[in-house]
């Protein structure tokens, strides 16, 4: 099937010839005609499946027509890198058509974003945080609503944005066309689509969750402290243009950054303590080539589109079956090949053993000849939370022991240390508005909670 057999308008096909899509894919296939027909839909969709264009290339032949000036299309996303993923598709598929629109999410400022509300561009594209925060004002109309797309809606009850959806959708306009598309189904999704769509057509939904065709997979068993020596070994190879690393905290992922950087690798990190501008600038350095290597946290699993990306390395095993699939669905976009590889310590086969069983097949192991399994350590990634937290409490102390000195010396009572306010104690330094020295975050970033 081409996609003139969609019904397409001409101006969409002439985009997707532009982008080198060919042949849609089966989500394209079975989501695009009922989408046109205005019907509900509810479907699995794997990442990599091409779903993004299964719902905007519709969607945008819908508003086509359509008089400027309302927002008539909202899709929500998880992520702040997805929902940047699907404005710019809608872009790329809506390039020959007067259809436009917007991507809404935290982190930077909410004035352009306040602007695209009042202007009324067709299709808002949404994390629901920052959508909840526009709605409280005036400017925010949704009455010309016609369609609502729930994208990743698993990795949003993941998050714990389900309260946040069930607000906006109770704000919305009744009369609307839904689509819901989700990774897996668990109860909580299945029954928000029981109560929210109107007799959708369903797709997908009993298909088993398994990786993208085009991947190869590869398992390599080798201790925790030696897996940044074997990822060092691995990147010698010349195939490994563009890999994207995950592991499993955000500590471990600025460890590993800063130890492929100081190895001469070119790499950058995104994480959820980075800035919205770091995010940006290390996903497209990434993209451009600047960067060889993304360490990343499963934050990016769903929002990372490359079309080059040859390899994704999963340096700490994901303990969801469902992550390793969306991890490694980051390469072999689109029908392209790629490669998915592993690492696995012994404290981490039990999470193997259960994403084999999710997939339905054992993943190969291999061995890196020449690499030394046995060798020593140079340096070591993780540094333990308890480690970390008397390390600070240490400079701490050193530092009122400083404060004490030099009050001695100058004659006058060791009363606080610097940025402490009198009457503020507790055995942590207080600034002057009654937080720890360096904020909450600070501490909130040390607390182990690091996904």
């Amino acid at each position: 099937m081409s996609f003139a057999a969609l019904n397409l308008h001409s101006a969409f096909l002439r985009a997707v010839e532009a982008l080198g899509f060919t042949t849609p894919t089966p989500i394209q296939r079975d989501a695009i005609p009922p989408v046109l027909a205005g019907r509900d839909v509810v479907a699995c969709a794997m990442t990599g499946s091409g779903k993004t264009a299964a719902f905007l290339l519709p969607i945008a032949q819908r508003l086509m027509d359509k008089p400027r000036g309302a927002v008539r299309a909202l899709v929500i996303a998880p992520t702040r890198e997805l929902a940047a993923q699907i404005e710019a598709d809608l872009r790329d598929l809506a390039r020959f058509t007067p259809v436009k629109g917007a991507a809404v999410f935290g982190g930077v400022g909410m004035g352009p974003q306040e602007s695209a509300f009042r202007r009324g561009v067709d299709i808002i594209v949404a994390t629901p945080g920052r959508l909840l925060d526009h709605m409280q004002h005036s400017y925010v109309r949704l009455d010309a609503l016609e369609v609502l797309v729930l994208d990743e809606a698993d990795r949003m009850l993941d998050m714990g944005f389900l309260p946040d959806i069930r607000r906006i959708l109770g704000k919305l306009p009744k009369q609307r066309q839904t689509l819901l598309f989700s990774a897996t189904m668990p109860a909580p999704i299945a029954a928000l689509a029981r109560e929210f769509l109107r007799n959708p057509v369903p797709i997908n939904q009993e298909r088993q969750a398994a990786p993208a065709t085009g991947i190869t997979h590869s398992v390599y068993a080798v201790s925790q402290d030696l897996k940044g020596g074997l990822l060092t070994a691995l990147l010698q190879r010349e195939d490994m243009r563009s890999v994207l690393v995950f592991t499993r905290t955000k500590h471990r992922a600025n460890r590993l950054a800063d130890q492929l950087a100081r190895r001469g690798i070119s790499t950058d990190r995104i994480h959820g303590n980075r800035s919205q501008a770091q995010r940006t600038h290390a996903l497209e350095g990434f993209k451009r080539g600047k960067y060889r290597v993304l360490v990343a946290t499963d934050i990016a699993a769903r929002g990372i589109d490359i079309d080059e990306l040859s390899h994704v390395v999963n340096f700490d095993v994901p303990n969801v079956a469902d992550d390793y699939i969306h991890r490694a669905g980051r390469t072999a976009r689109a029908g392209a090949v790629g490669e998915a590889i592993t690492f696995v310590a012994p404290d981490e086969m039990g999470d193997l053993k259960a994403i084999e069983r999710a997939v339905g097949n054992p993943l190969p192991r291999l061995k890196l000849e020449g690499f030394d399994y046995s060798q020593r350590p140079a340096e070591r990634l993780e540094i333990p939370l308890a480690e970390r937290v008397a390390a600070i409490r240490a400079q701490k102390s050193a530092e009122r022991a400083r404060a004490r000195d030099k009050a001695s010396r100058q004659g006058q009572a060791p009363t606080q240390a610097p940025g402490q306010v009198r009457g503020q104690g507790h055995g942590r330094p207080a600034t002057r508005s009654g937080q720890g020295a360096r904020g909450r975050g600070y501490w909130a970033g040390i607390s182990g909670r690091n996904r």
